[in-house]
């Protein structure tokens, strides 16, 4: 009861807010029927609509995540942690750049086949669900890359989706009254249905084995939740584009309260308390937005935003009661490797590749060049135009590979400190966190009219990184030390510094916007450099402490009481881990925008071919992630050149299939 009243009382507030002047007194006169035209107009053409895709996005949201949670039996599970979202997003984006128009029933169709594909592949990994940060680390990279290849559409085809962008984040501006109406009938069918298989969901909770022996079809069941989930899910997207994190809150907040509420934590009380909670949330967030920038500018910044950050809040609130323990990743850190005899033959290779690399770097391009022109180049015997194509691609190709490596390094330092192979800068949030900082430099010098060098974005992006690495140890380190408040921690951290880069790129020129989505994505295009020697400083730097702390580093890894035991200051080697990995992700990001996979794929790939020693895989690590990054940045600018594509786009697509086959691979070692 409380609940409704508190969605009554802030609906009322919501309809009295907005750029026309409709107040209270005017909308009790719209419903006595006496209101005028234009009010009347306002509010069933701009208000209502509003309000009401606030409501049934919330409602469907929260019960989705509620039933994706008992199905799994994590409280994790959501349809953002599942991936679920960014595949409806991703489906409707592919629609959208072919220029094909659908409405909401068509808009929800396609929108549940992108979602459930998501849903599925995310299951498969985790193994049905799996660890807390199992899942979480799944979905955030299956996310990842959904989210790449749909950021790759909207910069291939800016005409045909643009506007998408603010959307993708989650909006709830409604131009069509028809469309909420539409999406509200097919929400409340989708309610109706998991209320009907809550019963399902109570014996499902007892395990399979007794769900089985009363009668219940396990596998059928759990399919038919799944499916009912995402279907809510994806009419939300297709109707708001996806609110981060709701479907995480509502029924978290509601199973914390189930234990002081008889006869809640049954499922369809449950599942109505979350979709009631769910709604409560997106008004709450809603409301909040348009009181404190106003209406006008409110209608620029999307409600997703919000619920972004109250998710990320609420992530890392909920890491502080995790309990210490060995992670499910922890053993791909200590296997040993299958060529470690050959570790130095091994590295060799790999330099001879990333020599050839760079040099096929220097040749491709929208036009190929010849290893002649190359030569004349270098003894400054070449022609006008290619003397303008080479003095352009050196710095992006040296741009590449010191971003890469630096990369590497940093997520191979961030592997070592969480005991977890599927960490790395990006997913635990400094990269996102450098972006931030960046941006602000970015952004902010256009608006005031400054041209700032290029150092300035190199210390905003540090700065951006340093304060998330530090916020990410000092929350990580409360109570104690543990992997999975690390994780935890940063990925909160990473929603959250991810949702500020979309408030700040929407709230900026249109010029602004293409250019900071396209940095966003990580781009060499226009490498000046003078950005170059801080990357280069810090990976020589952090390389020959890596070296000099190799004993530790590999003692770290193993867990937290042997390094005690042989009298290793475990928090001071820990820190300057982190330190270390956070100062390469800064300057990285500053050299070539956001870039991810490349410091979680460089470094397992180095432990499986020569071990997890870090005398053998760093160097190995460092060599693999500047090959990785000069490759997707080459076929970046060739395959279709004169288009380029950003390499942190590539490098998603190239990086996650490694991951997933990780994640499969692993499915075995829980």
């Amino acid at each position: 009861m409380v609940g409704l009243a508190l969605v009554v009382g802030l609906s009322v507030v919501h309809l009295t807010q907005g750029s026309a002047d409709v107040r209270a007194a005017d909308l009790l006169a719209w419903l006595l029927g006496d209101a005028s035209r234009e009010t009347g107009a306002v509010v069933v053409a701009s208000r209502l609509p509003r309000l009401g895709a606030a409501l049934i996005v919330g409602a469907a949201l929260g019960a989705s995540g509620a039933a994706l949670q008992a199905v799994a039996r994590n409280p994790l599970a959501s349809p953002d942690t599942l991936a679920v979202n960014a595949g409806a997003y991703l489906a409707l984006t592919v629609i959208a750049a072919f220029g094909i128009s659908t409405g909401v029933l068509g808009g929800t169709v396609i929108a549940l086949l992108g979602g459930l594909g998501a849903a599925g592949l995310a299951f498969v990994l985790t193994g049905g669900g799996g660890s807390t940060v199992r899942l979480i680390l799944g979905g955030s990279v299956l996310t990842l890359a959904l989210s790449s290849i749909t950021s790759a559409l909207l910069i291939m085809f800016s005409q045909q989706t643009q506007g998408l962008f603010a959307w993708g984040s989650g909006s709830l501006s409604q131009s069509q009254p028809a469309a909420v109406v539409q999406a509200a009938a097919l929400i409340g069918a989708g309610l109706i249905a998991v209320v009907a298989l809550g019963g399902r969901l109570d014996l499902l909770q007892l395990g399979d084995d007794q769900a089985r022996a009363l009668g219940v079809n396990v596998v059928r069941s759990r399919l038919s939740v799944v499916v009912v989930a995402v279907f809510l899910a994806a009419v939300s997207v297709a109707l708001a584009g996806p609110l981060g994190f709701v479907g995480l809150c509502a029924p978290a907040l509601i199973r914390l309260l189930s234990v002081h509420v008889p006869g809640l934590p049954r499922h369809r009380p449950l599942v109505l308390a979350s979709a009631l909670t769910g709604a409560l949330l997106v008004l709450v967030s809603d409301v909040a937005l348009r009181a404190v920038i106003g209406a006008a500018e409110a209608a620029r910044i999307p409600t997703g935003v919000l619920t972004t950050l109250l998710g990320a809040v609420f992530l890392v609130a909920l890491s502080q009661g995790m309990r210490t323990g060995r992670s499910d990743a922890t053993a791909a850190l200590i296997a040993a490797g299958r060529f470690a005899r050959w570790s130095i033959p091994i590295t060799l290779v790999a330099l001879g590749a990333l020599l050839v690399g760079g040099v096929l770097a220097l040749l491709a391009g929208d036009g190929w060049l010849l290893l002649g022109d190359v030569a004349n180049w270098l003894t400054h015997q070449a022609s006008g135009r290619i003397t303008f194509v080479l003095d352009a691609r050196w710095p992006r190709v040296l741009a590449a590979i010191l971003a890469g490596g630096a990369l590497a390094l940093a997520g191979t330092l961030t592997q070592a400190v969480t005991r977890n192979a599927l960490a790395d800068p990006g997913l635990l949030g400094i990269s996102a966190g450098a972006g931030v900082g960046a941006l602000v430099v970015i952004i902010g010098s256009s608006r005031a009219g400054l041209t700032l060098p290029t150092s300035a974005v190199t210390l905003g992006a540090l700065a951006g990184a340093l304060l998330a690495g530090g916020l990410l140890f000092t929350l990580a380190a409360r109570g104690g030390f543990n992997p999975t408040r690390l994780v935890l921690v940063g990925l909160g951290i990473a929603a959250g510094a991810a949702a500020l880069s979309t408030l700040l790129v929407v709230s900026t020129d249109p010029w602004n916007q293409s250019r900071a989505i396209t940095w966003l994505g990580g781009s060499t295009y226009g490498t000046m450099s003078e950005s170059l020697p801080p990357v280069a400083i810090l990976l020589a730097l952090v390389g020959v402490g890596v070296y000099a702390g190799r004993h530790e580093l590999d003692l770290v890894q193993l867990d937290a009481d042997t390094p005690r035991l042989l009298g290793v200051r475990h928090g001071r080697v820990r820190g300057l881990a982190l330190l270390g990995a956070v100062l390469l992700a800064g300057a990285a990001t500053a050299a070539v925008g956001v870039i991810g996979f490349v410091g979680l794929v460089a470094p397992h790939l180095a432990r499986l071919l020569v071990g997890p020693e870090h005398r053998r895989m760093a160097g190995l690590a460092v060599v693999l992630g500047a090959l990785l990054v000069l490759v997707a940045d080459t076929l970046g600018r060739s395959v279709l050149a004169p288009a380029q594509l950003p390499v942190g786009l590539v490098c998603a697509l190239v990086g996650a299939p490694l991951f997933w086959w990780l994640m499969y691979a692993q499915r075995g070692d829980r």
